[in-house]
């Protein structure tokens, strides 16, 4: 065994993992330039979709960005209109964000999304379910 092996590309984990976000987030945009959204948008509009209101720390939890980036992101969900946020009358120091019914609406003309993206995807059921399992013990031990 060369003492380099553990350099080349065809023996990282973290690069196919890498390349394949990378290629089904490109797979995503045309769906969702139709809705006018980016993935990092789409996926935080989800996550609003299912709560309806929510503070920024938790929505940062939920998608793994930090407020930085999260800032304004939301910031341009809220110039769309799909979104408001407004600070915590008990905590000002509490951002909450909850969605508009504009923001309510897009949900509909999302329902396609996951469907047209499951077609560009070649995988059985079964193991679309066990790479969401590993993928997600993956991240729950980072």
């Amino acid at each position: 065994m060369d003492k380099y092996d553990s350099l080349k590309l065809e023996n990282q984990i973290c690069f196919p993992l890498y390349a394949v976000a990378k290629e089904i987030t490109r797979k995503y945009k045309p769906f969702l330039d139709k809705l006018d959204l980016t993935y990092t948008q789409y996926i935080c509009m989800m996550v609003l979709w299912e709560h309806k209101t929510l503070n920024v720390k938790k929505i940062g939890e939920y998608i793994y960005l930090d407020s930085g980036t999260l800032t304004p992101l939301l910031k341009k969900l809220e110039d769309k209109g799909y979104i408001e946020r407004k600070r915590n009358d008990v905590d000002e120091r509490n951002l909450e964000v909850s969605i508009t019914e504009k923001g309510l609406a897009l949900r509909d003309e999302a329902l396609s999304v996951p469907q047209s993206i499951g077609g560009c995807i070649a995988l059985s059921r079964e193991e679309a379910e066990l790479l969401y399992k590993v993928l997600y013990k993956i991240l729950n031990n980072l």
